[in-house]
């Protein structure tokens, strides 16, 4: 039914700017929303970043948002949950708590409400609460992700698959995989807004960056075990000026990483702050290991670093391959460096910029318009394969 209100099951809105939150926005203007915060999979430890995100939900619990700062049309909720589904005790506790909370709100909304979930946590509710449509949106193999409770996780995707109407997968890495566990995925690769990236206002330059060695090399992203500490390190040790610059939330990285010569790592910036960032650069990276997690990610940055228009150089990964005439792949440390610096060098040629004008065609609207076809019960015609030549 053409706009049917959503119950959504994501990250945390507002906290990064994820393809769900992206997609959302784009519907908010003729859709009720109900955006269900939760606490996430990562198995509870003692670090200081797992303190952080308990006080951190403790306190959207006991004050949630003022109304008046969200979007027209969207409404969050933080249902209390336990921080586990190891076990079947946890995983009926956090039913029982969810579905009491989460049953008025799924009323308000109406019987021609649609549930999606980016989350496989969430497979206990959906024979628990009455949505008209339940789809599943695959951002990530998160069975394969560091620091996740990955059995956990790999089991409750394995209970929800057969339970949904729809699957999307936002990458064909990840609709191979979810084919071999025998459900049918619709592919919507994620979009960007070239704008945002493109249209970059003058600002004063940082009194940070200005400190800073130059050439500028930049990341900006999650900084876990998915960073190649044997491409940095080999940077470092090929530069002779310059600064290697990571910024984004550190979690558990390879301690070697920050033994990295040139390298310096800042925490996450505002996203507004991030477009600002790129132009500061003279090479964009993404040095990620080679292993089943990032050969399934569909990075939300790939096209983010296209748009800007600076040169851009990525470890040699499925999702990356694509676009591989408006960027430089790396399958080596060496090429790596090789890479950076040729790009150092010469800047971005013409032909990779060529290349990246298909980025007109990959807006968030129209991938938001895919989406609602499928919300609607319909389905999206096949995205045409793309030259990577």
């Amino acid at each position: 039914m053409s706009d049917a209100p959503l119950l959504v099951f994501a990250d945390d809105w507002g906290r990064h700017p994820s393809s769900c939150q992206h997609l959302i926005r784009q519907l908010l203007p003729r859709r009720r929303v109900v955006w269900v915060n939760t606490i996430g999979m990562r198995r509870p430890s003692l670090s200081w970043s797992t303190l952080q995100r308990g006080f951190c939900k403790l306190a959207q619990w006991l004050a949630p948002r003022r109304r008046e700062e969200l979007p027209y049309n969207l409404t969050v909720v933080n249902p209390r949950m336990w921080p586990s589904f190891a076990s079947p005790m946890s995983r009926l506790l956090n039913r029982n708590l969810l579905t009491r909370q989460l049953k008025p709100w799924l009323s308000s909304l109406g019987e021609d409400a649609v549930a999606i979930t980016t989350l496989p946590i969430v497979t206990d509710l959906v024979e628990a609460l009455p949505a008209r449509r339940w789809i599943y949106y695959c951002v990530d193999d998160f069975s394969q992700w560091p620091g996740l409770d990955q059995k956990t996780i790999a089991q409750m995707e394995r209970d929800l698959l057969p339970q949904v109407d729809d699957v999307v997968a936002v990458g064909e890495t990840l609709h191979d995989r979810l084919a071999q566990l025998g459900r049918k995925a619709t592919l919507l690769t994620h979009g960007v807004d070239l704008s945002f990236w493109r249209e970059v206002p003058e600002r004063p330059e940082w009194p940070e960056l200005a400190s800073i060695d130059r050439p500028l090399l930049v990341f900006f992203g999650v900084i876990d075990r998915r960073m190649d500490v044997s491409f940095l390190r080999r940077l470092g040790e090929g530069m002779s000026k310059g600064t290697i610059l990571l910024v984004g939330p550190t979690l558990d990285p390879d301690p070697l990483l920050f033994k990295t010569p040139r390298l310096t790592i800042w925490p996450a910036l505002p996203y507004e702050q991030l477009p600002h960032l790129a132009q500061a650069a003279d090479v964009l990276i993404m040095p990620y290991v080679d292993m089943p997690v990032t050969r399934a990610m569909q990075p939300l940055k790939l096209k983010e670093y296209l748009a800007t228009g600076k040169p851009v150089v990525v470890r040699d990964l499925p999702a990356n391959r694509a676009w591989a005439d408006s960027l430089d792949l790396a399958g080596s440390p060496e090429r790596f460096v090789s890479s950076v610096l040729c790009r150092l060098a010469t800047g971005l040629p013409t032909q990779q910029r060529a290349a990246r004008a298909r980025l007109d065609d990959e807006s968030w609207k129209s991938k938001a318009a895919d989406l609602e076809r499928i919300i609607d019960g319909g389905r999206v015609a096949p995205e045409p394969a793309k030259c990577s030549q």
